[in-house]
């Protein structure tokens, strides 16, 4: 028995673990102030954030930032006019359809004068006399589908083709139009037409080509035919009446044609202008039609 108590009380002090279950107040307090000692010591970029000259090289790099941001901003509006692109492209529902009918229709159209407001011209969905880019650009990938489509009926169909057909467009339309501006150029017209709106009038016969690919497709070469001749003779005329009035502006203004060389060098260039729509239209759709 004397053994079994002296080896309790030798196992009881040579405990293993230490119980703090019985701890002082004080000696948790320390503990704590131990365990939170770091974070009250806060982290390190919390000095360098406090530093005055930490604070002036972020400000001075901010500042830089936003100069960069604005010189990117001025430079790209002078090549690409972002805010002239949204003028082209306030357009809705009922001028779409209106511009379209007046596209395959403008026969019977009286008033091709576009309205203004204080010198400016109004938005395209106020006026339907007034040149957008939503229907030229849309048309423009609805005749690279419909390209697609007739050369897959046809079992010709590879990307590389729909890729040669789209970049052939988009090329013929580029050269179109530094051709006009280069027209004008010589002529010396003095005109309020821009390049955009010359790419705007330019596109509008991407219309007309799908309707001739389309009606080819459904019910023959026919169709594409008459369909095609339908729509060349509306785009001349649409071209016709829309150009005469940007073209011919001094004597749209004093309300007299105005004689002489220059005027009828006018009226050859808005003739070609007019004539060359039903070429690129032909050109750019007779071979998809089998």
């Amino acid at each position: 028995m004397r053994l079994r108590n002296s080896s309790m009380d030798g196992s009881e002090g040579s405990q293993l673990f230490e119980d703090t279950s019985r701890a002082t107040p004080g000696s948790q307090a320390g503990y704590r102030t131990q365990q939170t000692g770091p974070q009250a010591a806060g982290y390190p970029g919390q000095s360098m954030m406090q530093d005055p000259m930490s604070h002036l090289a972020m400000t001075y790099g901010a500042s830089l930032a936003s100069q960069g941001r604005e010189m990117m901003d001025k430079n790209l509006d002078r090549f690409i006019p972002i805010s002239k692109l949204k003028y082209y492209f306030a357009v809705d529902t009922v001028y779409v359809g209106k511009k379209l009918g007046l596209l395959v229709f403008p026969y019977m159209h009286e008033n091709w004068e576009v309205s203004y407001q204080q010198d400016t011209p109004v938005a395209p969905r106020f006026d339907v006399n007034a040149p957008d880019l939503y229907i030229p650009s849309m048309g423009f990938i609805t005749y690279v589908l419909v390209a697609g489509l007739a050369l897959g009926t046809q079992n010709r169909f590879t990307p590389e083709l729909l890729g040669v057909q789209a970049s052939s467009a988009l090329v013929w339309l580029i050269m179109e139009v530094l051709a006009v501006l280069l027209s004008l150029y010589l002529v010396t017209v003095n005109t309020d037409l821009t390049t955009i709106d010359l790419l705007a009038f330019s596109g509008y016969k991407y219309v007309g080509m799908i309707i001739g690919v389309v009606a080819g497709l459904l019910f023959g070469r026919l169709a594409y035919y008459l369909s095609l001749l339908w729509c060349c003779a509306a785009i001349f005329v649409f071209m016709i009446r829309t150009l005469r009035l940007k073209l011919l502006s001094e004597a749209a203004a004093e309300g007299r044609p105005v004689r002489g060389t220059r005027n009828q060098l006018r009226m050859y260039l808005t003739m070609s202008i007019a004539a060359a729509q039903p070429i690129f239209m032909y050109w750019l759709t007779y071979h998809l039609i089998r």
